[in-house]
């Protein structure tokens, strides 16, 4: 069969604009196709602007803290017009690296519409008939709306318009404690609006282990964000500035809160409708396309990758699973797509950063494992930098094996990657207790929480066998304290 070109990419998010430059820098023809801008959620609607907005809360938050390091303390006025024109100047400063004019530079050829497959070989769009070799879906997800009586008559917000907001937000309501729920109740607690946060579920991010979260909750309810967890939202009404919302707990007590804007923030829902899929042969299981480890539908011709994909809704997820598929796609390597050890995080103040299994999907999956802590309070530089909230965990088998990290202070996204190597080279936790960090960072503390393996190894018994056999003659021995006081031990680099 004739085709116009080797790849044909449908959506121009991370995913996309990843497979269309890769393609066009090994040499193949490549056309792009996007219903609105380039860039797609992370550019516009997530990733960029959120940690922008994030990034503006903490410093507002460190001026009113200053009197902890000595200066004086200082309440700033805020306009919340003026942070969302600094969120756009950020993403205006971004948006060149996704322009049309750069990938036409490439040799992309941009095609803007909506389209939908014709057959199993063919995707109109804007009366074009374009034929591929080689199809990529990455048409990205959308925010997906709870079905909650009275939710359609109001007006809400979304990650896709929380960013336009202009006019103060006296009292913003939110529906869900994830990540998403979570760094936007921060961030507006930050800017002084009452924040109140809804979620079905027993605790917010319910991926996550309770100790951990734990500190996060207790950082956003000590700054007066007020959470509702374990109740289902039954009733919506209201109007613009003036939202209520009735809520019942477990129990059935129903509670009716007040607020002046409503943010849903409930999942995500992948965009498959109107592409033309079953003209096209690719079958979906409930409401998620059918893919193999190579991320190919069950039409081999036609590949997907990003959130469209899934499991992961991550922008560094998307940009993996596009290298699979141009390995895939172009010259054929049976290339599969990394399903374990992806590491992530929530970007709230703490940060909460995990790679591997978690100690409660350790336990669920009925793997012998021990568990290793050590916190931020006895890290140097944390003291330093006067914020030692958090600490660090990590999950091993009885043999040492590594099977996931996670950690919840300053800097956890930063530090979670050499748990990510780690365990992706298959290391064992005394191998990390074994590299030299530089004093004083936070990084240290990735080294700490390894010793304590070594230091539960050497029993009272062990050291004094090791004393008779060297002859050695000290007195009482860490060991032999409170594992509180071995925790606190000092040991520098």
């Amino acid at each position: 069969m004739q085709t116009d070109y080797d790849i044909c990419v449908i959506g121009g998010g991370a995913a996309g604009l990843v497979v269309a430059a890769g393609g066009a820098k090994l040499g193949a023809k490549v056309a792009l196709v996007e219903t609105r801008a380039l860039g797609g959620d992370c550019l516009h609607y997530g990733c960029v602007p959120s940690k922008t907005l994030l990034h503006a809360a903490k410093v507002a938050q460190t001026m009113r803290d200053a009197a902890q390091t000595g200066l004086p303390p200082h309440v700033p006025e805020i306009s919340l017009a003026h942070v969302m024109e600094h969120v756009q100047d950020v993403i205006d400063q971004i948006k060149p690296n996704d322009s049309p004019e750069r990938f036409r530079g490439l040799g992309v050829e941009v095609i803007f519409g909506a389209g939908h497959f014709i057959d199993r070989y063919t995707f109109k769009i804007n009366d074009r008939l374009l034929k591929a070799r080689r199809f990529v879906l990455a048409t990205g997800s959308r925010p997906m709306v709870p079905a909650v009586p009275g939710l359609e008559s109001i007006p809400f917000l979304t990650n896709e318009s929380v960013f336009d907001l202009r006019e103060p937000v006296p009292h913003l309501l939110i529906l869900g404690a994830g990540p998403i729920g979570m760094e936007m109740a921060q961030a507006f607690r930050r800017f002084r609006s009452q924040v109140t946060v809804i979620d079905i579920g027993q605790q917010a991010l319910p991926r996550e282990d309770t100790d951990l979260v734990g500190v996060v909750e207790g950082r956003l309810k000590s700054e007066g964000v007020k959470f509702y967890l374990g109740h289902r939202t039954r009733r919506a009404e209201g109007n613009a500035g003036d939202i209520a919302l009735t809520v019942e707990s477990r129990e059935g007590h129903e509670t009716l809160l007040h607020g002046t804007h409503l943010l849903i923030a409930t999942g995500r829902a992948p965009n498959v409708e109107q592409l033309g899929l079953e003209a096209a042969g690719v079958g979906q299981e409930n409401g998620r396309l059918k893919l193999d480890a190579r991320l190919r539908t069950t039409n081999r011709r036609i590949f997907a990758c990003g959130d469209l994909a899934g499991p992961y809704l991550f922008t560094h997820m998307a940009e993996h699973q596009a290298g699979v598929v141009l390995r895939n796609a172009l010259f054929h390597l049976p290339a599969r797509a990394q399903t374990k050890k992806v590491p992530w995080c929530t970007f709230t103040d703490p940060e909460l950063a995990r790679v591997g299994m978690s100690e409660t999907e350790a336990a669920s999956a009925g793997i012998s494992h021990r568990v290793y802590r050590f916190p931020f309070s006895d890290i140097d530089r944390a003291v330093t930098d006067v914020d030692t909230a958090g600490f660090a965990k990590v999950i091993a088998d009885r043999r040492g094996r590594l099977l996931g990290a996670a950690l919840v202070g300053a800097h956890a996204g930063e530090l979670i990657h050499e748990y990510a190597l780690a365990l992706s080279k298959k290391m064992k936790i005394g191998d990390l207790a074994g590299v030299i960090h530089i004093y004083p960072t936070r990084a240290q503390i990735n080294r700490r929480v390894a010793e304590q393996r070594a230091k539960e190894a050497l029993t009272p018994s062990r050291r004094r066998w090791l004393q008779r056999l060297f002859g050695l003659r000290g007195g009482k021995a860490a060991t032999e304290l409170p594992v509180t006081e071995v925790a606190r031990a000092p040991a520098r680099d």
